[in-house]
């Protein structure tokens, strides 16, 4: 296959199935230990990158409201389980999935999986904070894409 300078310099994107965000990570040395497994730190790397990705693709711009002094986004709290470990060269797709929406957080299931099989999986809690760290209501329009992202779920009877 023929690499064009285009398709090259563009990183990693995650796309949208119905309310699952879908993001693909290729498991490099960097990211295993002694024995060849992912790292287990690794993986809050792998879904953070997953859930940024989502983020931007649904359309919240982090960086412009972080700029514009509105606030961003903290991890205050990560449930973990680690069920089998990823290794040396494995592709994996990260799905995010969006659970529950309140006025200044949100919680958010993500795994991490290989041909179908849940390697690992967490539920993590974002808190929209301001500038001096501080908890603040999340825009309203994010809280909007939320709401829409959630229903696509509802409506499919998830």
């Amino acid at each position: 296959m023929t690499m064009t300078r285009a398709n090259r310099d563009l990183p990693a994107e995650g796309r949208f199935e119905g309310s699952d965000h879908l993001y693909p990570i290729r498991v490099y040395f960097e990211d295993t230990d002694l024995t060849g497994a992912v790292y287990h730190a690794n993986y809050l790397r792998f879904l953070e990158r997953a859930r940024s990705d989502m983020l931007r693709t649904a359309g919240i711009g982090q960086r412009a409201a972080f700029e514009a002094g509105e606030g961003a986004y903290a991890v205050t709290e990560v449930t973990i389980r680690y069920r089998r470990p990823a290794r040396l060269e494995d592709d994996l797709i990260v799905t995010s999935r969006l659970m529950d929406i309140r006025a200044a957080s949100c919680v958010i299931h993500q795994r991490v999986m290989r041909n179908g099989d849940v390697l690992t999986e967490a539920e993590v809690t974002v808190a929209f904070v301001s500038p001096d760290g501080r908890p603040r209501r999340q825009p309203r329009a994010w809280i909007e894409i939320f709401e829409r992202l959630c229903a696509d779920r509802t409506d499919k009877g998830a």
